[in-house]
């Protein structure tokens, strides 16, 4: 290891509406050394995600908000290239949570090591990280799918509505329905991931889409985006319809966003809306495992990502996933190793 200096990124500003890339600074850092019990990880691959946006923001939430003038974090998969503990080798590519940087200082107990013999870096911050668990959880556990029901998933195109659509399809949903933002991303839904419908929400009525689409109506909607496309599934929604609400990207720019008017069909639907994090499904690791793997390894399971590369470009990876320029999950790849 020859590296003696360490670029971080650090937020420089709160973002009011949209994100800039002056919101941000790309700083120089000595590289640091581990101490007892501590790693040095070179981080080759770094997860950006919708959730950090909401972070960059200073207002309580489930997770402390990032620092103006502190670094960033996230998922990231790295190898480690010094260590001072006798459980992690140097040589080893573990998981940790501290993203936005080329070298992490970490406890040796704050990362878990990952065998890239068997799949790439990069699906352990996607399809077999927090964006598959979140996934699986959501759509079994949250909105309790059973075979032969009707879903949607809005967002169908990224890290977690790609893989939310695909696990309904093989557990046996009678219809699968996503939205995505291109005509595009609407081909590669049905074309390339088994969807059995898609549409593009650009095109506008987004009602009558959903239910020229699903005219017997969503007995499970899986929402990534909140705002219209909630308002247009709680018109369609069955009765006793689950609804598992994992993100709201369409408002997370626009604070002055207008509310939804129909929440009153809960009621009268006897719906079930509910929130919730993958922080809550831990317990589900295992299973979820070994059953992504088994999908992965048959062929059943379709993975996209789309890279960006270079730890200076960590910044437009960003922005370019909130404008959905991705196709599955966003990754930076920070290295040549993967």
């Amino acid at each position: 290891m020859d590296a003696t200096v360490n670029r971080v990124w650090h937020l420089a500003a709160r973002p009011t509406g949209f994100p800039s890339e002056t919101d941000f600074e790309l700083r120089e850092v000595p590289l640091p050394e581990p101490g007892p019990g501590q790693v040095l990880v070179r981080n080759d691959v770094m997860s950006v995600d919708p959730a950090m946006r909401g972070r960059m923001n200073d207002v309580p939430s489930y997770v402390p908000p990032f620092q103006l003038g502190a670094p960033l974090d996230g998922g990231a998969v790295g190898t480690v290239v010094a260590s001072q503990s006798a459980a992690v080798k140097v040589g080893d590519t573990v998981l940790h949570g501290l993203g936005w940087r080329e070298y992490a200082l970490l406890d040796a107990e704050r990362v878990r090591a990952v065998d890239t013999a068997a799949a790439p870096a990069s699906a352990y911050l996607g399809v077999l990280g927090m964006p598959g668990l979140t996934a699986y959880a959501g759509l079994l556990d949250v909105a309790r799918m059973r075979p032969d029901e009707t879903v949607f998933v809005s967002g169908a195109a990224g890290a977690v509505g790609s893989l939310a659509g695909q696990i309904a399809r093989l557990r046996g949903a009678r219809l699968v329905i996503g939205s995505a933002g291109s005509a595009e991303k609407v081909r590669y839904l049905t074309e390339e991931l088994g969807f059995d419908a898609a549409f593009n929400y650009r095109d506008g009525d987004i009602r009558g889409q959903l239910k020229r689409l699903a005219p017997d109506g969503i007995d499970v909607y899986f929402d990534n985006v909140g705002g219209e496309q909630l308002e247009a599934a709680l018109f369609r929604m069955n009765l006793h319809g689950r609804i598992a609400v994992c993100g709201a990207i369409s408002q997370y720019n626009t604070p002055d966003a207008t509310g939804i008017r129909n929440l009153s069909l809960l009621i009268s639907k006897r719906l079930t809306m509910q929130g919730f994090l993958v922080l809550d499904h831990w317990s589900r690791r295992e299973a979820f495992t070994e059953e992504m793997t088994g999908w992965l390894r048959e062929g059943r399971m379709r993975v996209a990502e789309t890279f960006v590369d270079g730890i200076g470009n960590a910044v437009e990876g960003f922005l370019g996933m909130l404008r959905g320029a991705n196709l599955g999950k966003m990754i930076v790849r920070i290295t040549d190793v993967v």
